[in-house]
């Protein structure tokens, strides 16, 4: 089970939670493919090393309850689900690009 993380809890450092948000296994890597363009559960499996379905399927739901992915279902054939940064994820995008500029 995991731990829900308010981003609005009274902490005023936005780069603090979105740490904390980012914290587990490949939602940074899923975040950051999500800044350019809608991502497919399959397209994660290929581009993230070491992934398996289980922990991908695990963070994107995590991301989804937390806000900061939304989740659509294309009826288009073939029939899939992109994943997208919701407006409190694209909020999140400075933040995300200053953290990275420091590495």
């Amino acid at each position: 089970m995991t731990t829900k993380i308010n981003i609005n809890s009274g902490n005023n450092c936005p780069a603090e939670s979105l740490l904390k948000i980012l914290s587990g296994k490949w939602k940074p890597q899923i975040f950051r493919l999500a800044l350019n363009s809608p991502i497919r559960f399959n397209t994660l499996l290929r581009q993230i090393d070491g992934a398996n379905k289980q922990s991908i399927s695990v963070a994107l739901k995590e991301l989804e309850e937390q806000g900061l992915l939304d989740r659509v279902v294309v009826k288009l054939k073939p029939l899939h689900v992109e994943y997208t940064l919701s407006e409190k994820g694209q909020s999140l995008i400075p933040v995300f690009r200053q953290l990275e500029s420091l590495i």
